[in-house]
């Protein structure tokens, strides 16, 4: 017995919830979406009319009446919805269709911009309620995206603002899954280099030095290859050449090629990779106990053949074997020759509207000295093309 009436109970709530539901569901007035004349791009009329119906439906102010119910009721009547876009013959289309509203419209492209326009028609009183024509840049890609803030506007619903601006507003870039940073580009800026290497870069070019200032400045270009993309993230190969020293008279280019990970939204990215410049280096050693002359100047440094020319000679005349260690150091006598190292480098990318300046700092680790450095360029990312 309890168990009946359990079961009756339950079926009275799920009657009245069913009826609940039928009834706000009828409260919505109805809506016909028709095909959207479409010039000048890729989608055709029906395709459009399908993704605003579908933006229409997301919005949930309106009961959009199923398309293959009005494919039906349009078969029935010998109805043609093909080339139906006029009021009078879609206010004949809502009659058919006992709808309250019908939904119009037409997209077309104009250059570098399209257009969408939206009209909203009160079938009852046979008038266009409401209307919209909005302007945005000739992304098809993001038609859907357009449709969308267009539907909203002509419902005075608040579309995304940013999503607004990057399709409407000129000086914005579209952010989209298609959309990466890409700052392939004239790169500038300066190095300072510490410890002995970077004494050897001041020592006078008698003693084998450059006569070049500690700090010194590089131009170039970065070109670089994506090779992973997922969201936000991008995984990248770039190639940095440079060229420096040129305020002290020199000619000193190297090239780096480095594994790059950034982040398009924010413009943060990390990289490290090997670098390579041409540098002229000897071999030589440090007369530590001053036996090439002495003079209080211990620990000097000379070349390999300083020794042969200027060492201590035995009492049969012949000159001593070379009790130092032979190292290899920076000096102009030398010859060139390539030098590896690595470089670490963080930066991030400013943005003002479609111009991108990156900067980044920089370490390169070595043990005659270590290299820091900052780096700066720019460039303009392209337009989207027309399709």
């Amino acid at each position: 017995m309890k168990t009946s009436k359990k079961v009756f109970i339950t079926s009275l709530l799920l009657i009245y919830y069913t009826s609940f539901c039928i009834a706000q569901d009828k409260s919505k007035v109805s809506i016909g979406i028709m095909n959207i004349d479409s010039k000048g791009i890729i989608y055709d009329a029906q395709s459009v009319g399908y993704i605003t119906r579908l933006e229409v439906d997301k919005t949930a102010v309106y009961n959009v009446i199923d398309k293959y119910e009005m494919n039906d009721i349009f078969k029935k009547s010998h109805f043609k919805m093909d080339s139906c876009f006029s009021k009078s013959c879609l206010v004949n289309a809502g009659k058919l269709l006992n709808a309250d509203k019908m939904l119009t419209g037409d997209i077309e492209r104009f250059g570098e911009k399209i257009i969408i326009t939206l009209r909203l028609i009160d079938v009852k009183t046979e008038t266009i309620e409401k209307s919209d024509a909005t302007e945005y840049l000739n992304l098809q890609p993001e038609l859907q995206r357009m449709i969308e803030v267009s539907v909203k506007k002509l419902f005075n619903l608040p579309p995304n603002q940013a999503l607004t601006n990057q399709l409407i507003n000129y000086e914005v870039p579209v952010a989209s899954p298609k959309t990466t940073l890409r700052l392939n580009g004239p790169r500038m800026g300066a190095s300072f280099t510490t410890g002995d290497a970077g004494d050897r870069l001041q020592a006078p070019k008698s003693e084998g030095g450059f006569e070049m200032y500690p700090v010194t400045f590089q131009v170039g270009y970065q070109q670089e290859v994506r090779y992973l993309a997922a969201g936000d993230f991008q995984a990248l190969i770039e190639f940095v050449g440079l060229i420096g020293g040129l305020e002290s008279g020199r000619f000193i280019p190297s090239i780096s090629f480095l594994n790059g990970f950034r982040w398009g939204k924010s413009g943060w990215e990390f990289a490290f990779g090997p670098t390579i410049r041409l540098i002229k280096k000897a071999d030589g050693f440090y007369d530590t106990q001053g036996l090439l002359g002495g003079n209080g100047n211990t620990g000097a440094w000379h070349l390999e053949t300083d020794w042969m020319t200027s060492g201590p000679k035995d009492s049969l005349g012949m000159y001593q074997p070379n009790p130092y260690p032979i190292v290899s150091r920076l000096d102009t006598r030398g010859s060139l020759e390539p030098s590896a190292g690595l470089i670490i480098a963080v930066g991030r990318t400013f943005r003002s509207g479609y111009l991108n300046i990156p900067v980044n700092l920089y370490v390169s680790p070595r043990k005659d000295g270590w290299i820091a450095g900052f780096s700066f360029g720019f460039n303009v990312s392209k337009k989207p093309k027309i399709e």
